[in-house]
């Protein structure tokens, strides 16, 4: 999964003081001289994989990690993503269960993390501010779900793929791909609208990125106007 960065004694106080700041419901039960292992890795490492045993809890300190869940056809479909601060739905409910993960982690970017061992997220969870933590979080990312479950089962995929290319800006760097597996499809179902979307002057096309032309239109057929 990477390489394992120690964080050794004279950059340990900047660590420790990271972690604390990223998730404050630590302070007060992690002594200040602890000791943790960080993972560093670059964008793309696979961190975790669909039916492998959890190995730990990630807290991310610096970049992302995106969760997806593929199926029996080899189709993708993004989740959520964890950024510093926030907690992986699978892990914990994988580690809660002492199940298999049920979905697979990616790092988008370069990204480091702390891996806590199962038997001290364990000890950690007596801890009443940080159990509120996580089942305060653990809940907010299943209304995530349930809204990305609805817009699947009940939207269009024209207004979820409108809805996918805004707010990133007036150019994305992404493929179709990509895309596909952002709002639940095949890659030939997205190219078929994005062809639709650039025959309307709504988007223009180049490899691997799309470039926005006329986003009150996107957002009008986002809203299913």
């Amino acid at each position: 999964m990477g390489v394992k960065m120690p964080w050794g004694r004279g950059r340990q106080h900047g660590r420790m003081q990271q972690l604390l700041d990223a998730y404050p419901t630590l302070r007060g039960f992690i002594p200040p001289d602890a000791s943790f292992d960080t993972v560093t890795v670059p964008a793309g490492t696979v961190l975790f994989r669909e039916n492998e045993p959890c190995r730990g809890f990630p807290l991310v300190l610096e970049g992302e990690v995106k969760v997806s869940q593929s199926s029996d056809e080899g189709r993708s479909i993004e989740l959520y993503r964890v950024c510093p601060g926030e907690l992986c739905l699978v892990s914990s409910a994988c580690l809660f269960q002492a199940r298999p993960m049920a979905a697979h982690g990616v790092a988008t970017r370069t990204t480091r993390l702390l891996l806590v061992p199962p038997p001290l997220f364990s000890e950690w969870m007596a801890h009443p501010p940080f159990r509120d933590y996580v089942l305060g979080l653990f809940a907010q990312r299943m209304a995530d779900l349930s809204v990305l479950v609805d817009a699947i089962a009940f939207h269009r995929l024209d207004q979820r793929l409108a809805h996918a290319l805004l707010g990133h800006g007036p150019e994305l760097a992404i493929t179709h791909q990509g895309l596909a597996d952002a709002v639940g499809t095949v890659r030939e179902m997205v190219t078929r609208v994005l062809r639709r979307f650039e025959r309307e002057g709504w988007i223009e096309q180049s490899r691997e990125r799309i470039r926005i032309l006329d986003s009150t239109a996107l957002r009008a057929c986002a809203s299913g106007v």
